[in-house]
């Protein structure tokens, strides 16, 4: 159940629709769904949203969870940030973000949903972004489905996404934006590849260590492609270490090294600045440290 205290400077009434867009992000696909649920109340009284007005101190509440196929696990969770309308976790290399059809369960939204039940807390899965099974990271969710939204690459400007890699050889000029679309590498419907007629896709990266042969570098998403990091580290000729999908070097890792080491952006409710971070896990760090 969504709860929210109204807050309004003006003393004259507005009508819902306006202050759930205006102060709360609503987008109008989930007014459709407020309006529908049945469950809409201010002050506890369940009313027509589309007719009703809220003045200051009013409490809106509505449900508008839908009815999901998501079993919940009660798996090991590494939360690095959470509040009542979001939360951060650090996901292990080998779970799935959300289940398919022939993998249902052991995966983050299993551990998600069962995580809720166990707080009393009601909520749908609403992850922000996506990772690849085999890149360990941070993970944004959002508990509410406004909150998704608003943090989407339609509602929010500044979500920042920086990974650390590690890669063979060195990157010339070390520093420097990758500017290459990508489309699907058909007849596969796995890979990718940087092609012409792809979609617009942009990395910023940055050499911090060399060493070995090798390079570790961060990298800062601007758009976020399917494989976008991999697709362009194996089109510049220096594929992860790892990532046997797209050439890299399986000799000293079993995964793509790819980590997603920090997010960065404004809380879009409380307008907070946040930046989460996560070290990369042992089969990562153990590479780095012998450079």
């Amino acid at each position: 159940m969504t709860r929210i205290e109204v807050k309004l400077d003006a003393l004259t009434p507005m009508p819902v629709r306006a202050f759930l867009k205006a102060h709360q992000g609503i987008s109008n696909t989930i007014w459709k769904r407020i309006k529908n649920s049945g469950t809409f109340a201010i002050n506890g009284v369940i009313c027509n949203a589309t007719q009703a007005s809220v003045k200051d101190g009013d409490i809106i509440t509505y449900d508008i969870l839908r009815p999901t196929d998501i079993v919940p696990e009660d798996l090991p969770l590494d939360i690095r940030y959470e509040d009542e309308w979001l939360l951060v976790i650090n996901k292990p290399a080998g779970q799935l973000v959300h289940p398919t059809t022939k993998e249902s369960c052991g995966t983050v939204g299993n551990a998600l949903l069962h995580y809720f039940a166990s707080s009393n807390e009601a909520h749908a899965f609403h992850p922000v972004h996506r990772l690849d099974r085999d890149t360990s990271g941070l993970l944004l969710i959002a508990k509410e489905p406004q909150i998704q939204y608003q943090l989407s690459p339609k509602g929010c400007k500044n979500f920042k996404r920086e990974y650390q890699a590690i890669i063979e050889g060195t990157l010339t000029p070390p520093d420097g934006l990758i500017d290459a679309p990508i489309a699907r590498a058909l007849p596969s419907i796995i890979l990718r590849k940087v092609s012409s007629d792809g979609q617009p896709a942009r990395t910023h990266y940055r050499t911090i260590k060399q060493g070995n042969g090798l390079s570790l570098i961060e990298l800062e998403l601007e758009t976020g492609r399917t494989h976008q990091i991999r697709v362009h580290m194996a089109h510049l000729g220096h594929p992860l270490l790892g990532d046997d999908l797209y050439g890299g070097n399986m000799d000293y890792i079993q995964r793509q090294a790819l980590h997603a080491f920090r997010l960065s952006f404004k809380h879009p409710m409380t307008g907070e600045k946040l930046s989460i971070t996560a070290p990369p896990p042992a089969d990562f760090l153990r590479i780095v440290t012998d450079f």
